[in-house]
């Protein structure tokens, strides 16, 4: 079956990813891999992946994610704030909203991406309080991810989807 891997990564998150999604499929079924573009609408399925932006895919992708027509979409993303499946979902599910009814989501995987130094200093400059708190703690953990444990869940999600 022939596949398209399309990402938006503001931060490299994301981009990492689609790079294990590309060394993982098998090279030869790949009619594209990059950000979004018409080339990769050929695809028979598209793994789409995003940053998350208010909860839900960036514009670029939302954008994307509404062209599709009849393809199979596999969706993955990256989000700052991690750890809880319920979070993870309600992102997929928001971006899920962009697709038209003929798409068939064939699967999806979200984890953890680091955010840039500019978060930190601005949670560092909020009025001290237990939130702050625990938005620097989530900030450090985020800084190992995508790491290799989430790259490995990505390909069984993958394999499994």
């Amino acid at each position: 079956m022939t596949y398209a891997i399309v990402y938006s990564s503001k931060t490299g998150n994301t981009r990492l990813l689609a790079e294990t999604l590309r060394d993982t499929l098998p090279a030869d079924d790949c009619l594209y891999c990059g950000t979004p573009s018409d080339e990769a609408l050929r695809a028979a399925r598209i793994y789409v992946g995003f940053w998350t932006d208010k909860g839900t895919c960036d514009a670029d992708t939302a954008t994307f994610l509404s062209r599709l027509t009849t393809q199979e979409v596999f969706l993955f993303g990256t989000a700052g704030f991690g750890g809880a499946p319920e979070y993870f979902d309600k992102i997929l599910s928001a971006a899920r909203q962009n697709l038209p009814d003929s798409v068939t989501v064939c699967g999806s995987y979200m984890c953890q991406g680091k955010m840039p130094t500019a978060v930190r200093t601005r949670y560092e400059a909020m009025e001290d309080s237990p939130r702050r708190q625990m938005m620097l703690d989530n900030f450090d953990a985020a800084l190992s991810h995508p790491d290799a444990a989430d790259l490995t869940r990505l390909q069984n999600a993958v394999q499994n989807g």
